[in-house]
């Protein structure tokens, strides 16, 4: 059960209730008209395989939309509305109007249509005003189920065809008071395969029953003084409204619903969060002060706001849960390093994850230079690697060594080492803290929310500090920005000399100009990155692969160059052969996958292309950019797809014109969903089923109604079937990072 659906849950009882529902027509055998009536049983929880015409194989599709009762069918919400509720004589019909007609079958009948083996069945309607054919295609059901005489509704969108106006496989139904195809805002629902609008309106109509059952847990006040339907009605008018503004009343119901069910839960978590406890780590000014001054360049006035901020919040002893976002080159490793510090100082240990080996692999040598010569111990932990570069007190230069993995955790484990940075390696059973106080995510978009949780345990009820770094915040995390009081810094300035990023869509028609372009960019002394979405060809998917884009470029488009290939299958040794020789410049073209998205740092790269750049999520493109405009040199990014329209293209032009990780992530939000708000689902639109982020104006209603009912009732007492929906134990885990 979703929290955000109340009425599936908090009913005070079961009820039983016999109820006869007048079916549409269905087929059956010619000569034989009848309205199938069944009287079925019904609770909320009722099994759909108990309404009419539902049998195990009918189940079985509707249970991949999730629909497996009566409840589930009342919150599949439409999606959208075909309206047609402009009943129109037949006379005053135009092409390309949707329309209705209610007129007299006078002649229907099925024939083989001569060129594509076909079965049509074309009908002639007529009505006092005229006559209208209608054509449908693969229907020959339709002559048992309709004769000539039977007065019916005809809808669909009207076309010429043939010097004549027609409709082609519209939506009939017999002329009754109440219809589901016809003469209305026709829902339109999510489907899946082999199963068709009209069955799931039709099993909808007999879920709407079930309203009568339905508990409201809208508090009785906060309803009345926004002036909300109560919930059966917003129910069945969500389905089958009778016109727009009875839709639009039912629609802010049910978004309220959702929005305020949601701020309970996660005002509760919340809550729950502060009760926690976490190591308090006092700040280290003189400390502090001589390490920023030893950096060897000034701090930018975000930076230090965001450290600060930081610095606060591990101060106290409730756990910090913070995201500190900011473009990439924008310096939010020193923000983590002076975080660390203090930590250290203090007794207690930090722990870096990152989601790639060259990421963890630069963020351990950065840390090891920073601290060289401060009393701090640095280790690394990826699949291929393990390091340590152990305290001094002196300026030395970083002594780093390698060790065993078995050394190397025993160190951990006994506080040896003050800041480990690793890889998914660090998730494993055998790691071991001695005190952790600091748990770190870099590029948190990379990681699920139960990796991420796994840095968080507690231990001795002591849970550390969490920290995000990102530079394109999740939809996810933007959803709980918003809505979730997730406390959060912002790096927004970068060094004075970078120049804005040139990003251009190219079409297979633009490639000569952009390989000629790439030539003159590396006769000017710069280099660049090629990224494909697969390491090796496929036929089915039909991209771009690095393996065979490397040797077509070095053999037909760049053969005076130097073109390198780097993918994930190559072993530790090799890639880093690889980057060795794309840093120093003996390699002009680096061509690779996305192994290259966080963690390069090569100055000198002024372009990148990205293949089949329709195929990369919006974030994913945001990295893949910052891979270039790192040095004073203008920096180029082109985006070569084949999609020329539709949603794909429109989210390839929305990425031209973004410039940072908010707006980028503004952008995922809308295209790709906020994922679960208060569970691990990282991806595709959450339970708000009719809400959205973009529903400020309900939203602070919603977060105003929750504060203050908590302040008066804390525990939900007085509000069972509220406290059943948003408290119920089945409900997603809360993570609120």
């Amino acid at each position: 059960m979703c929290p955000t659906n109340f009425f599936c849950a908090g009913w005070r009882q079961r009820l039983q209730y016999s109820y006869r529902v007048p079916l549409a027509p269905q087929p059956v055998f010619r000569g034989v008209r009848r309205q199938c009536i069944r009287s079925v049983p019904l609770t909320l929880d009722t099994k759909i395989e108990q309404l009419t015409r539902v049998g195990k194989a009918t189940a079985a599709r509707v249970g991949k939309l999730g629909i497996h009762t009566i409840a589930d069918l009342l919150r599949h919400y439409p999606t959208r509305y075909d309206d047609f509720g402009q009943l129109l004589p037949i006379a005053k019909l135009a092409p390309g109007i949707m329309a209705t007609v209610r007129g007299r079958i006078e002649l229907i009948e099925n024939r083989r249509s001569p060129r594509r083996r076909l079965m049509l069945t074309e009908a002639l309607i007529t009505d006092t005003s005229g006559s209208i054919q209608a054509v449908w295609f693969n229907q020959p059901y339709l002559t048992r189920v309709f004769q000539p005489g039977d007065e019916v509704y005809v809808a669909g969108l009207v076309s010429y065809e043939f010097r004549q106006l027609q409709f082609v496989n519209p939506s009939m139904e017999p002329c009754q008071e109440f219809t589901l195809h016809t003469a209305r805002l026709v829902p339109i629902y999510p489907a899946t395969e082999r199963i068709t609008q009209r069955q799931i309106r039709f099993l909808v109509h007999q879920a709407l029953a079930g309203t009568a059952f339905l508990e409201d847990p809208l508090p009785t006040s906060v309803r009345q003084k926004y002036h909300y339907p109560t919930l059966p009605w917003a129910i069945r008018q969500i389905h089958f409204p009778e016109s727009r503004e009875t839709l639009t009343r039912a629609r802010e119901r049910l978004k309220f619903d959702e929005l305020f069910a949601l701020q309970l839960a996660v005002q509760l978590a919340r809550r729950k969060l502060t009760a926690a406890s976490a190591h308090a780590i006092p700040f280290q000014p003189e400390i502090s002060k001589r390490f920023v001054d030893a950096l060897g360049f000034q701090l930018t006035d975000d930076q230090r706001q965001a450290a600060w901020k930081i610095l606060q919040d591990i101060g106290k002893d409730t756990p910090m849960n913070r995201l500190l976002e900011g473009e990439v080159g924008s310096g939010k490793t020193v923000v983590v390093a002076i975080s660390a510090l203090n930590t250290a100082i203090s007794g207690y240990q930090t722990v870096v994850m990152a989601p790639t080996e060259i990421l963890a692999e630069q963020h351990f040598k950065t840390f090891s230079r920073i601290f060289s010569g401060w009393p701090v111990s640095v280790a690394l932990l990826t699949r291929s690697r393990r390091a340590v570069q152990s305290r001094s007190a002196e300026v030395t230069g970083p002594k780093i060594r390698s060790v065993t993995k078995r050394a190397l955790l025993a160190l951990v484990q006994h506080g040896e080492v003050d800041l480990v940075v690793g890889t998914h390696a660090l998730l494993q059973e055998g790691v071991r803290f001695k005190d952790l106080a600091l748990a770190v995510v870099d590029e948190q978009h990379r990681f699920g929310v139960h990796q991420r949780q796994r840095l968080k345990s507690v231990k001795d009820d002591v849970c550390p500090h969490f920290l995000s770094l990102t530079a394109t915040p999740i939809p996810r995390t933007l959803a709980l920005m918003l809505y979730g009081d997730l406390a959060i810094s912002a790096i927004r300035q970068l060094p004075r000399e970078r120049k804005p990023i040139k990003t251009q869509i190219v079409m297979p028609s633009g490639r000569q100009r952009l390989y000629q372009f790439t030539r003159e960019q590396v006769s000017a002394g710069r280099q660049a990155f090629v990224v494909c979405p697969l390491i090796d060809p496929s036929d089915r998917l039909g991209v771009r692969a690095a393996t065979d884009e490397g040797e077509k470029l070095q053999r037909d488009i760049f053969p005076s160059l130097k073109v390198g290939v780097l993918h994930g299958r190559l072993t530790a040794d090799k890639k880093s052969a690889v980057m060795a020789a794309f840093t120093s410049g003996a390699v002009h073209v680096l061509v690779s996958t996305t192994v290259v998205e966080v963690g390069v740092d090569i100055p000198n790269a002024s372009t990148i292309v990205i293949e089949g750049a329709e195929r990369f999520g919006l974030a994913q493109l945001h990295q893949l950019r910052g891979r270039v405009g790192r040095s004073v040199h203008q920096s180029y990014c082109f985006l070569c797809t084949d999609a020329d329209f539709g949603e794909a293209y429109e989210r390839l032009t929305a990425f031209m014109s973004a410039k940072d990780g908010f707006e980028i992530s503004e952008l995922d939000l809308r295209f790709r969903g906020p994922g679960q708000i208060l569970g691990s689902v990282q991806s595709g639109f959450s339970q708000l089923k009719l809400a959205s982020f973009s529903d400020v104006a309900l939203a602070q209603q919603a977060r105003t109604e929750a504060t203050e009912l908590l302040r008066q009732d804390p525990e939900l007492a007085r509000f069972p079937a509220l406290a059943a929906a948003v408290l119920q134990p089945e409900k997603p885990e809360a993570h609120l990072e």
